[in-house]
């Protein structure tokens, strides 16, 4: 399993527990839960039963055999046989990550495919991006209109930028499902749901591209009849398979929208030359009928951080947007839509908190307008792990002690009540991750939710 993946233990017991009753139809017992996370947090079947024997909720001891020989081989075996392939304690992270990023890309292709006119009223708690069918997504100043206007174009591109949790996936299967409307045909791809062995090497990354592509446009695959690698390299195998099977193919404008670009960010092999292609694409879409009919939407975290060469980069071309936060205005009317009563001192309180982060700002409305819990009550545990931003809090911890320097780095910005200057590749890192917001080539925490948080959990190990 990837180690940076947003896949997890409630994710996998969710995934698990659905793929077991769908083909089995029984349900996976508290023991064989039990088994299933301990062997997630990477207990051998030797420690699950010296747990189990000293927990009191057990009331018989349970030996290794019975434990490895009989719990845990059916269990596997019942995975392998959901998912039709070899499941066994070692790789079920990955099998289950696989079953789950399957349903995810589903899920977001039965949105792509919902009527924008049937607009609902009902508030659910804020998850991933906002459903086509919210009437809650919040419109940021005529952005949408703007890319509505440019997708018409041909050969457009179009640039998304933001943090994340900013609301660019919200923003693309909006621009995605408008244009399906005009008969347009769209193809949406998470480059964060690719394994790592895939997005590593260029060779099996295009081709994974190629076969989603086909495989969203509902096309047969043909790309072992067109793939050379004797003497063609791989970018001019990809292009050459757009250019003579998948166009042609559709007899429409197809809009390709790329989210989380940023992810290949980090493999140097693989970005440049795939940041390159999707470059000459757009320069062909100046001049051939061809690619005229191919749209490009691209949705990232910051920019690049490794040199590009001006020509080849698709980040000084086609339309930038970049997406900020909610303005006061935008907040009041999100408050509106949850039907809230809230008086200038509650806004401005829970703004001096979050900003205008979209999701804290949802997260905390929601919380509210379900009545479980007070604004007062949110705001006063906001910082801890006992607020609702707990688990958000939590997350971002997580990933930043995988980094020494970048936790490092973060203390100094939430040490300092000024801007402070940081290495620009730390800057790109803690950008991306919506952690800071920057003043000129200074930054300093996006907000007091943050650098309360991080005041607490990170300067008493500070040196």
């Amino acid at each position: 399993m990837n180690p940076e993946s947003s896949f997890t233990w409630k994710d996998a017991k969710q995934i698990a527990e659905q793929i077991i009753f769908k083909k089995k139809r029984i349900r996976l017992s508290d023991l064989e839960i039990e088994v299933l996370k301990a062997s997630w947090d990477g207990l051998t079947y030797e420690n699950m039963a010296q747990e189990m024997s000293h927990r009191s909720e057990y009331k018989k001891y349970y030996s290794v055999d019975y434990l490895r020989g009989d719990v845990g081989f059916n269990l596997f075996r019942k995975f392998s046989e959901a998912l039709s392939e070899n499941v066994s304690k070692t790789n079920f992270k990955g099998a289950l990550e696989r079953e789950w990023n399957k349903q995810q890309q589903s899920q977001m292709a039965s949105f792509l495919s919902f009527p924008l006119s049937s607009v609902g009223t009902t508030i659910s708690c804020p998850e991933g991006f906002v459903p086509l069918d919210s009437h809650l997504y919040q419109k940021r100043n005529q952005i949408e209109s703007f890319c509505f206007d440019a997708i018409v174009k041909e050969g457009s591109l179009i640039r998304i930028r933001g943090p994340q949790l900013m609301g660019k996936t919200s923003l693309m299967i909006r621009l995605l499902a408008q244009r399906e409307s005009l008969s347009y045909r769209n193809v949406y791809l998470d480059l964060s749901t690719v394994e790592r062995g895939i997005i590593t090497n260029l060779n099996k990354f295009l081709r994974w591209l190629c076969m989603m592509v086909e495989r969203q446009l509902q096309l047969e695959s043909c790309l072992n009849d067109y793939w050379d690698t004797e003497t063609l390299g791989s970018n001019d195998n990809c292009t050459f398979y757009f250019e003579e099977y998948l166009l042609p193919a559709i007899d429409c404008p197809i809009v390709l929208g790329l989210d989380n670009v940023d992810q290949i960010f980090p493999y140097s092999e693989v970005v440049e030359d795939f940041l390159g292609m999707l470059r000459s694409w757009h320069e062909k879409g100046k001049i051939s009928p061809r690619w005229k009919q191919l749209r490009l939407i691209i949705a990232h975290s910051t920019e690049c951080y490794i040199p590009l060469d001006i020509n080849q980069s698709p980040f000084n071309a086609g339309i930038p947007l970049e997406l900020k936060e909610l303005d006061r205005k935008q907040i009041e009317d999100l408050i509106y839509k949850h039907k809230l009563n809230w008086d200038n001192f509650q806004i401005e309180a829970l703004m001096d908190m979050v900003n205008g982060h979209p999701y804290l700002l949802s997260l905390a409305m929601y919380e509210v307008s379900c009545g479980k819990l007070t604004l007062e009550q949110i705001l006063r545990c906001a910082p801890t792990e006992m607020g609702i931003y707990g688990n958000h809090l939590r997350g971002i911890l997580d990933t930043l002690r995988k980094s020494p320097e970048l936790v490092q780095a973060f203390k100094e910005v939430v040490a300092s009540v000024e801007p402070v200057e940081l290495d620009s590749i730390q800057i790109y890192k803690l950008h991306s991750m919506g952690l800071i917001q920057q003043q000129d080539n200074q930054v300093m925490p996006r907000c007091n939710l943050y650098r309360e948080y991080f005041q607490r959990v990170l300067l008493p190990y500070s040196s």
